[in-house]
């Protein structure tokens, strides 16, 4: 295998996607899916962006880029079983790509199918390349360095480079709430999620948009950089493979920081899971986070009717 290809396996990890075999890894073009319910957030377009939104498959699951216009798609649940909790789901893809589908779209379906209603946010993206080649070349580039033992994405200092995404965040909690009767929301229960870089736009929310209140965050296989947590930062939720080449082997300073705040944490290490999971890899424990979150949901008060 060559040079290449492994930065490109690197790349397919940050984007969610499972891996099968190596040649899953290309990036295939395809056509825009349809995107039923979706909600323009008006949030603005993106500096600098000239390449048109664009779809691609990989390890079989879609994907998109050049992201310049924010959406929220809603899944809600029957309203026989509706909680009245609601979550915000931020898909990964290192800024670069979303990962739609296995960070999105099923996340989204299973929490509806728990009774929470979720909404996948298809946040604003750096801009990439038109061409395919051209931009497998630029995430080969960006991901190079993943993984390297000196290599810390911390939290606080990508604040200051996320004003897109934590605006499009913004957007996506006031539209929830602003409908919060239509769709069987408690406006007090509405939660985040994140996966790698949706994670760390998570954790920018919790800390640069204290304001939003959130009733819980989720940040899912991300950054575990310490962080200055807010006085009333919300109760969080935290899930890490501890083969997960980007972020694991750095300590858990996120952890510890929510403890010393003595701010409501739970935090889950799996042996086998690597980066990118999902809802988890099978044949590894990682399958179980998200049961153990509904658990932590459900034992919180987060689950209960109101």
């Amino acid at each position: 295998m060559g040079a290449f290809r492994h930065l490109m396996l690197a790349a397919a990890l940050l984007t969610g996607a499972a891996p099968v075999v190596a040649q899953d890894a290309r990036m295939t073009p395809m056509a825009a899916p349809a995107e039923p319910g979706a909600i323009a957030l008006k949030t603005g377009g993106v500096s600098g962006s000239t390449a048109p939104e664009a779809w691609f498959s990989q390890y079989g699951v879609a994907m998109t880029r050049n992201v310049s216009t924010a959406t929220l798609t809603p899944f809600l649940p029957d309203p026989a079983k509706a909680t009245g909790a609601a979550v915000i789901v931020a898909p990964g893809g290192g800024f670069l790509m979303l990962s739609m589908e296995n960070e999105g779209w099923r996340v989204a379906k299973a929490f509806a199918a728990r009774g929470v209603a979720a909404f996948v946010l298809k946040y604003r993206l750096k801009p990439t390349p038109a061409g395919m080649p051209q931009f497998e070349q630029a995430v080969g580039a960006m991901f190079a360095s993943a993984g390297r033992a000196d290599s810390r994405l911390k939290p606080e200092d990508a604040v200051a480079g996320l004003s897109d995404q934590i605006a499009d965040a913004r957007a996506a909690f006031a539209l929830v709430r602003s409908r919060a009767a239509e769709w069987r929301v408690d406006p007090a229960r509405v939660g985040m999620i994140g996966f790698s870089a949706g994670a760390m736009t998570t954790m920018a929310v919790a800390l640069a948009a204290p304001e939003l209140k959130p009733a819980f965050i989720a940040p899912i296989y991300g950054s575990m950089e310490a962080v200055s947590v807010p006085a009333d930062a919300p109760p969080m939720f935290a899930a890490l493979a501890s083969d997960d080449p980007l972020f694991a082997h750095k300590g858990f300073g996120l952890i510890d920081s929510w403890q010393k705040a003595n701010r409501p944490v739970e935090f889950h290490l799996y042996e086998h899971g690597g980066h990118g999971f999902g809802l988890g890899k099978q044949g590894t424990t990682s399958t179980g986070w998200f049961a153990a979150m509904m658990q932590w949901l459900d034992t919180s008060g987060l689950l209960t009717r109101r």
